[in-house]
């Protein structure tokens, strides 16, 4: 196998097939990247056995074949090489090497053979669509910071990606929850999706996949089956497998009777949150709001580093109000805000609480208080 690449373009597909590789293996080859040239392009494969990525690159090549490489070193040299670099990769069947050259730079890598490379079973995908890439970035975006970590409760560790019922009709819904805050977004329903099962994306995938849609102008086909999911560019395939289990009826969190509305500038809130949260404890990081005649005041007592306190202007008319909530859990809500605007509706100060902006439904997070 031999090829010549520009430094660039190798370098955007052997940084996306690394950061799928797990650095600790017991499997020697699921630390590599399979490389195949042919044609007048070369894909670089790599796997953790859950999520498989595969990217291609525009190449001359001058002797097709395959080969696997270690990805992350691989990724190391190809990024330390000077831009607009001319990079040659070359692998002589016999000698067991891949070698790479660049300018006066040489390099000399151990392979494994091609065969051992597990490559991800095909699926039947039984629902196919397109979605702008700016879509999918939204409804991943918004919801992922919910995603729980807690690995007893496996089905909240991903985004559930499903068709429901909007305010004017059926919509693409994604969902996360860890069970102290809830982020529920919505989107135009994209021809051909109307029958998919709902399915359970992972972290890791969320977080790979938003590298893929990075580009505004990418239409991005989106394969679903009762146990994987793929997303697709001209360029890049991320196959997934899904998390297999129930989500919960996330409907019943989310509080219908909440009458009692603030409306707060969402940077400023933001700001005024992360300033006063500095002195609480780091177990607890417990704010309290008091609210009462368009007037907000955020404090902390912590007994053991200090006590702060922050007034805001407000848009609320309802009877007094005190709250707590954890600052982390209304940081990442607050930051979530596109619009200068974020509507708070509370209901009592031991239930949960609603945020949206302004009248949109089609973000809405929900965040339980706690005690202060």
């Amino acid at each position: 196998m031999k090829f010549s690449i520009e430094r660039a373009s190798l370098l955007k597909a052997v940084a996306q097939a690394q950061s799928v590789v797990e650095r600790r293996n017991t499997i020697p080859i699921l630390a590599n990247v399979l490389i195949e040239a042919e044609g007048d392009s070369v894909q670089f494969r790599a796997t953790d056995l859950d999520i498989e990525v595969v990217d291609r690159a525009d190449a001359k090549v001058d002797r097709a074949g395959a080969t696997t490489v270690a990805a992350v070193t691989l990724n190391e040299i190809v990024r330390k090489l000077p831009d607009g670099a001319l990079v040659t990769l070359t692998e002589e069947g016999a000698s067991g090497r891949l070698t790479i050259e660049a300018g006066r730079s040489n390099f000399s890598l151990a392979t494994l053979p091609r065969e051992d490379f597990p490559v991800m079973a095909t699926s039947d995908y039984t629902t196919n669509f397109s979605a702008p890439a700016p879509v999918l970035r939204r409804l991943f975006d918004k919801a992922k910071f919910a995603i729980s970590t807690e690995e007893t409760r496996y089905y909240l560790n991903g985004v559930y990606m499903h068709v429901s019922d909007g305010d004017s009709g059926k919509v693409l819904r994604c969902v996360a929850t860890d069970g102290h805050r809830l982020a529920r977004i919505d989107a135009e329903l994209p021809a051909g999706a109307e029958g998919m099962a709902g399915v359970i994306v992972p972290r890791k995938t969320v977080g790979e996949l938003r590298k893929l849609l990075d580009d505004d102008e990418l239409e991005v086909k989106v394969s679903v089956s009762e146990t994987k999911v793929r997303f697709a560019t001209p360029n890049l395939t991320l196959t997934s497998k899904v998390i297999d289990g129930t989500f919960p009826d996330y409907t019943r969190v989310i509080p219908q009777g909440n009458t009692r509305r603030m409306e707060v500038d969402a940077a400023e809130f933001a700001r005024a949150v992360d300033r006063v949260a500095t002195v609480s404890s780091e177990r607890s990081r417990a704010v309290k709001l008091q609210l009462e005649d368009d007037r907000l005041i955020l404090s902390v007592n912590a007994p053991d580093s200090g006590a702060a306190e922050e007034e805001l202007a407000v848009a609320y008319a309802d009877e007094r109000l005190e709250i707590g909530f954890n600052a982390k859990y209304l940081l990442e809500i607050a930051n979530q805000v596109d619009r200068e605007n974020a509507v708070f509706m509370f209901n009592g100060s031991g239930d949960p609480t609603l945020m949206r902006e302004g009248n949109d439904m089609s973000a809405v997070y929900v965040v339980m208080p706690m005690r202060v």
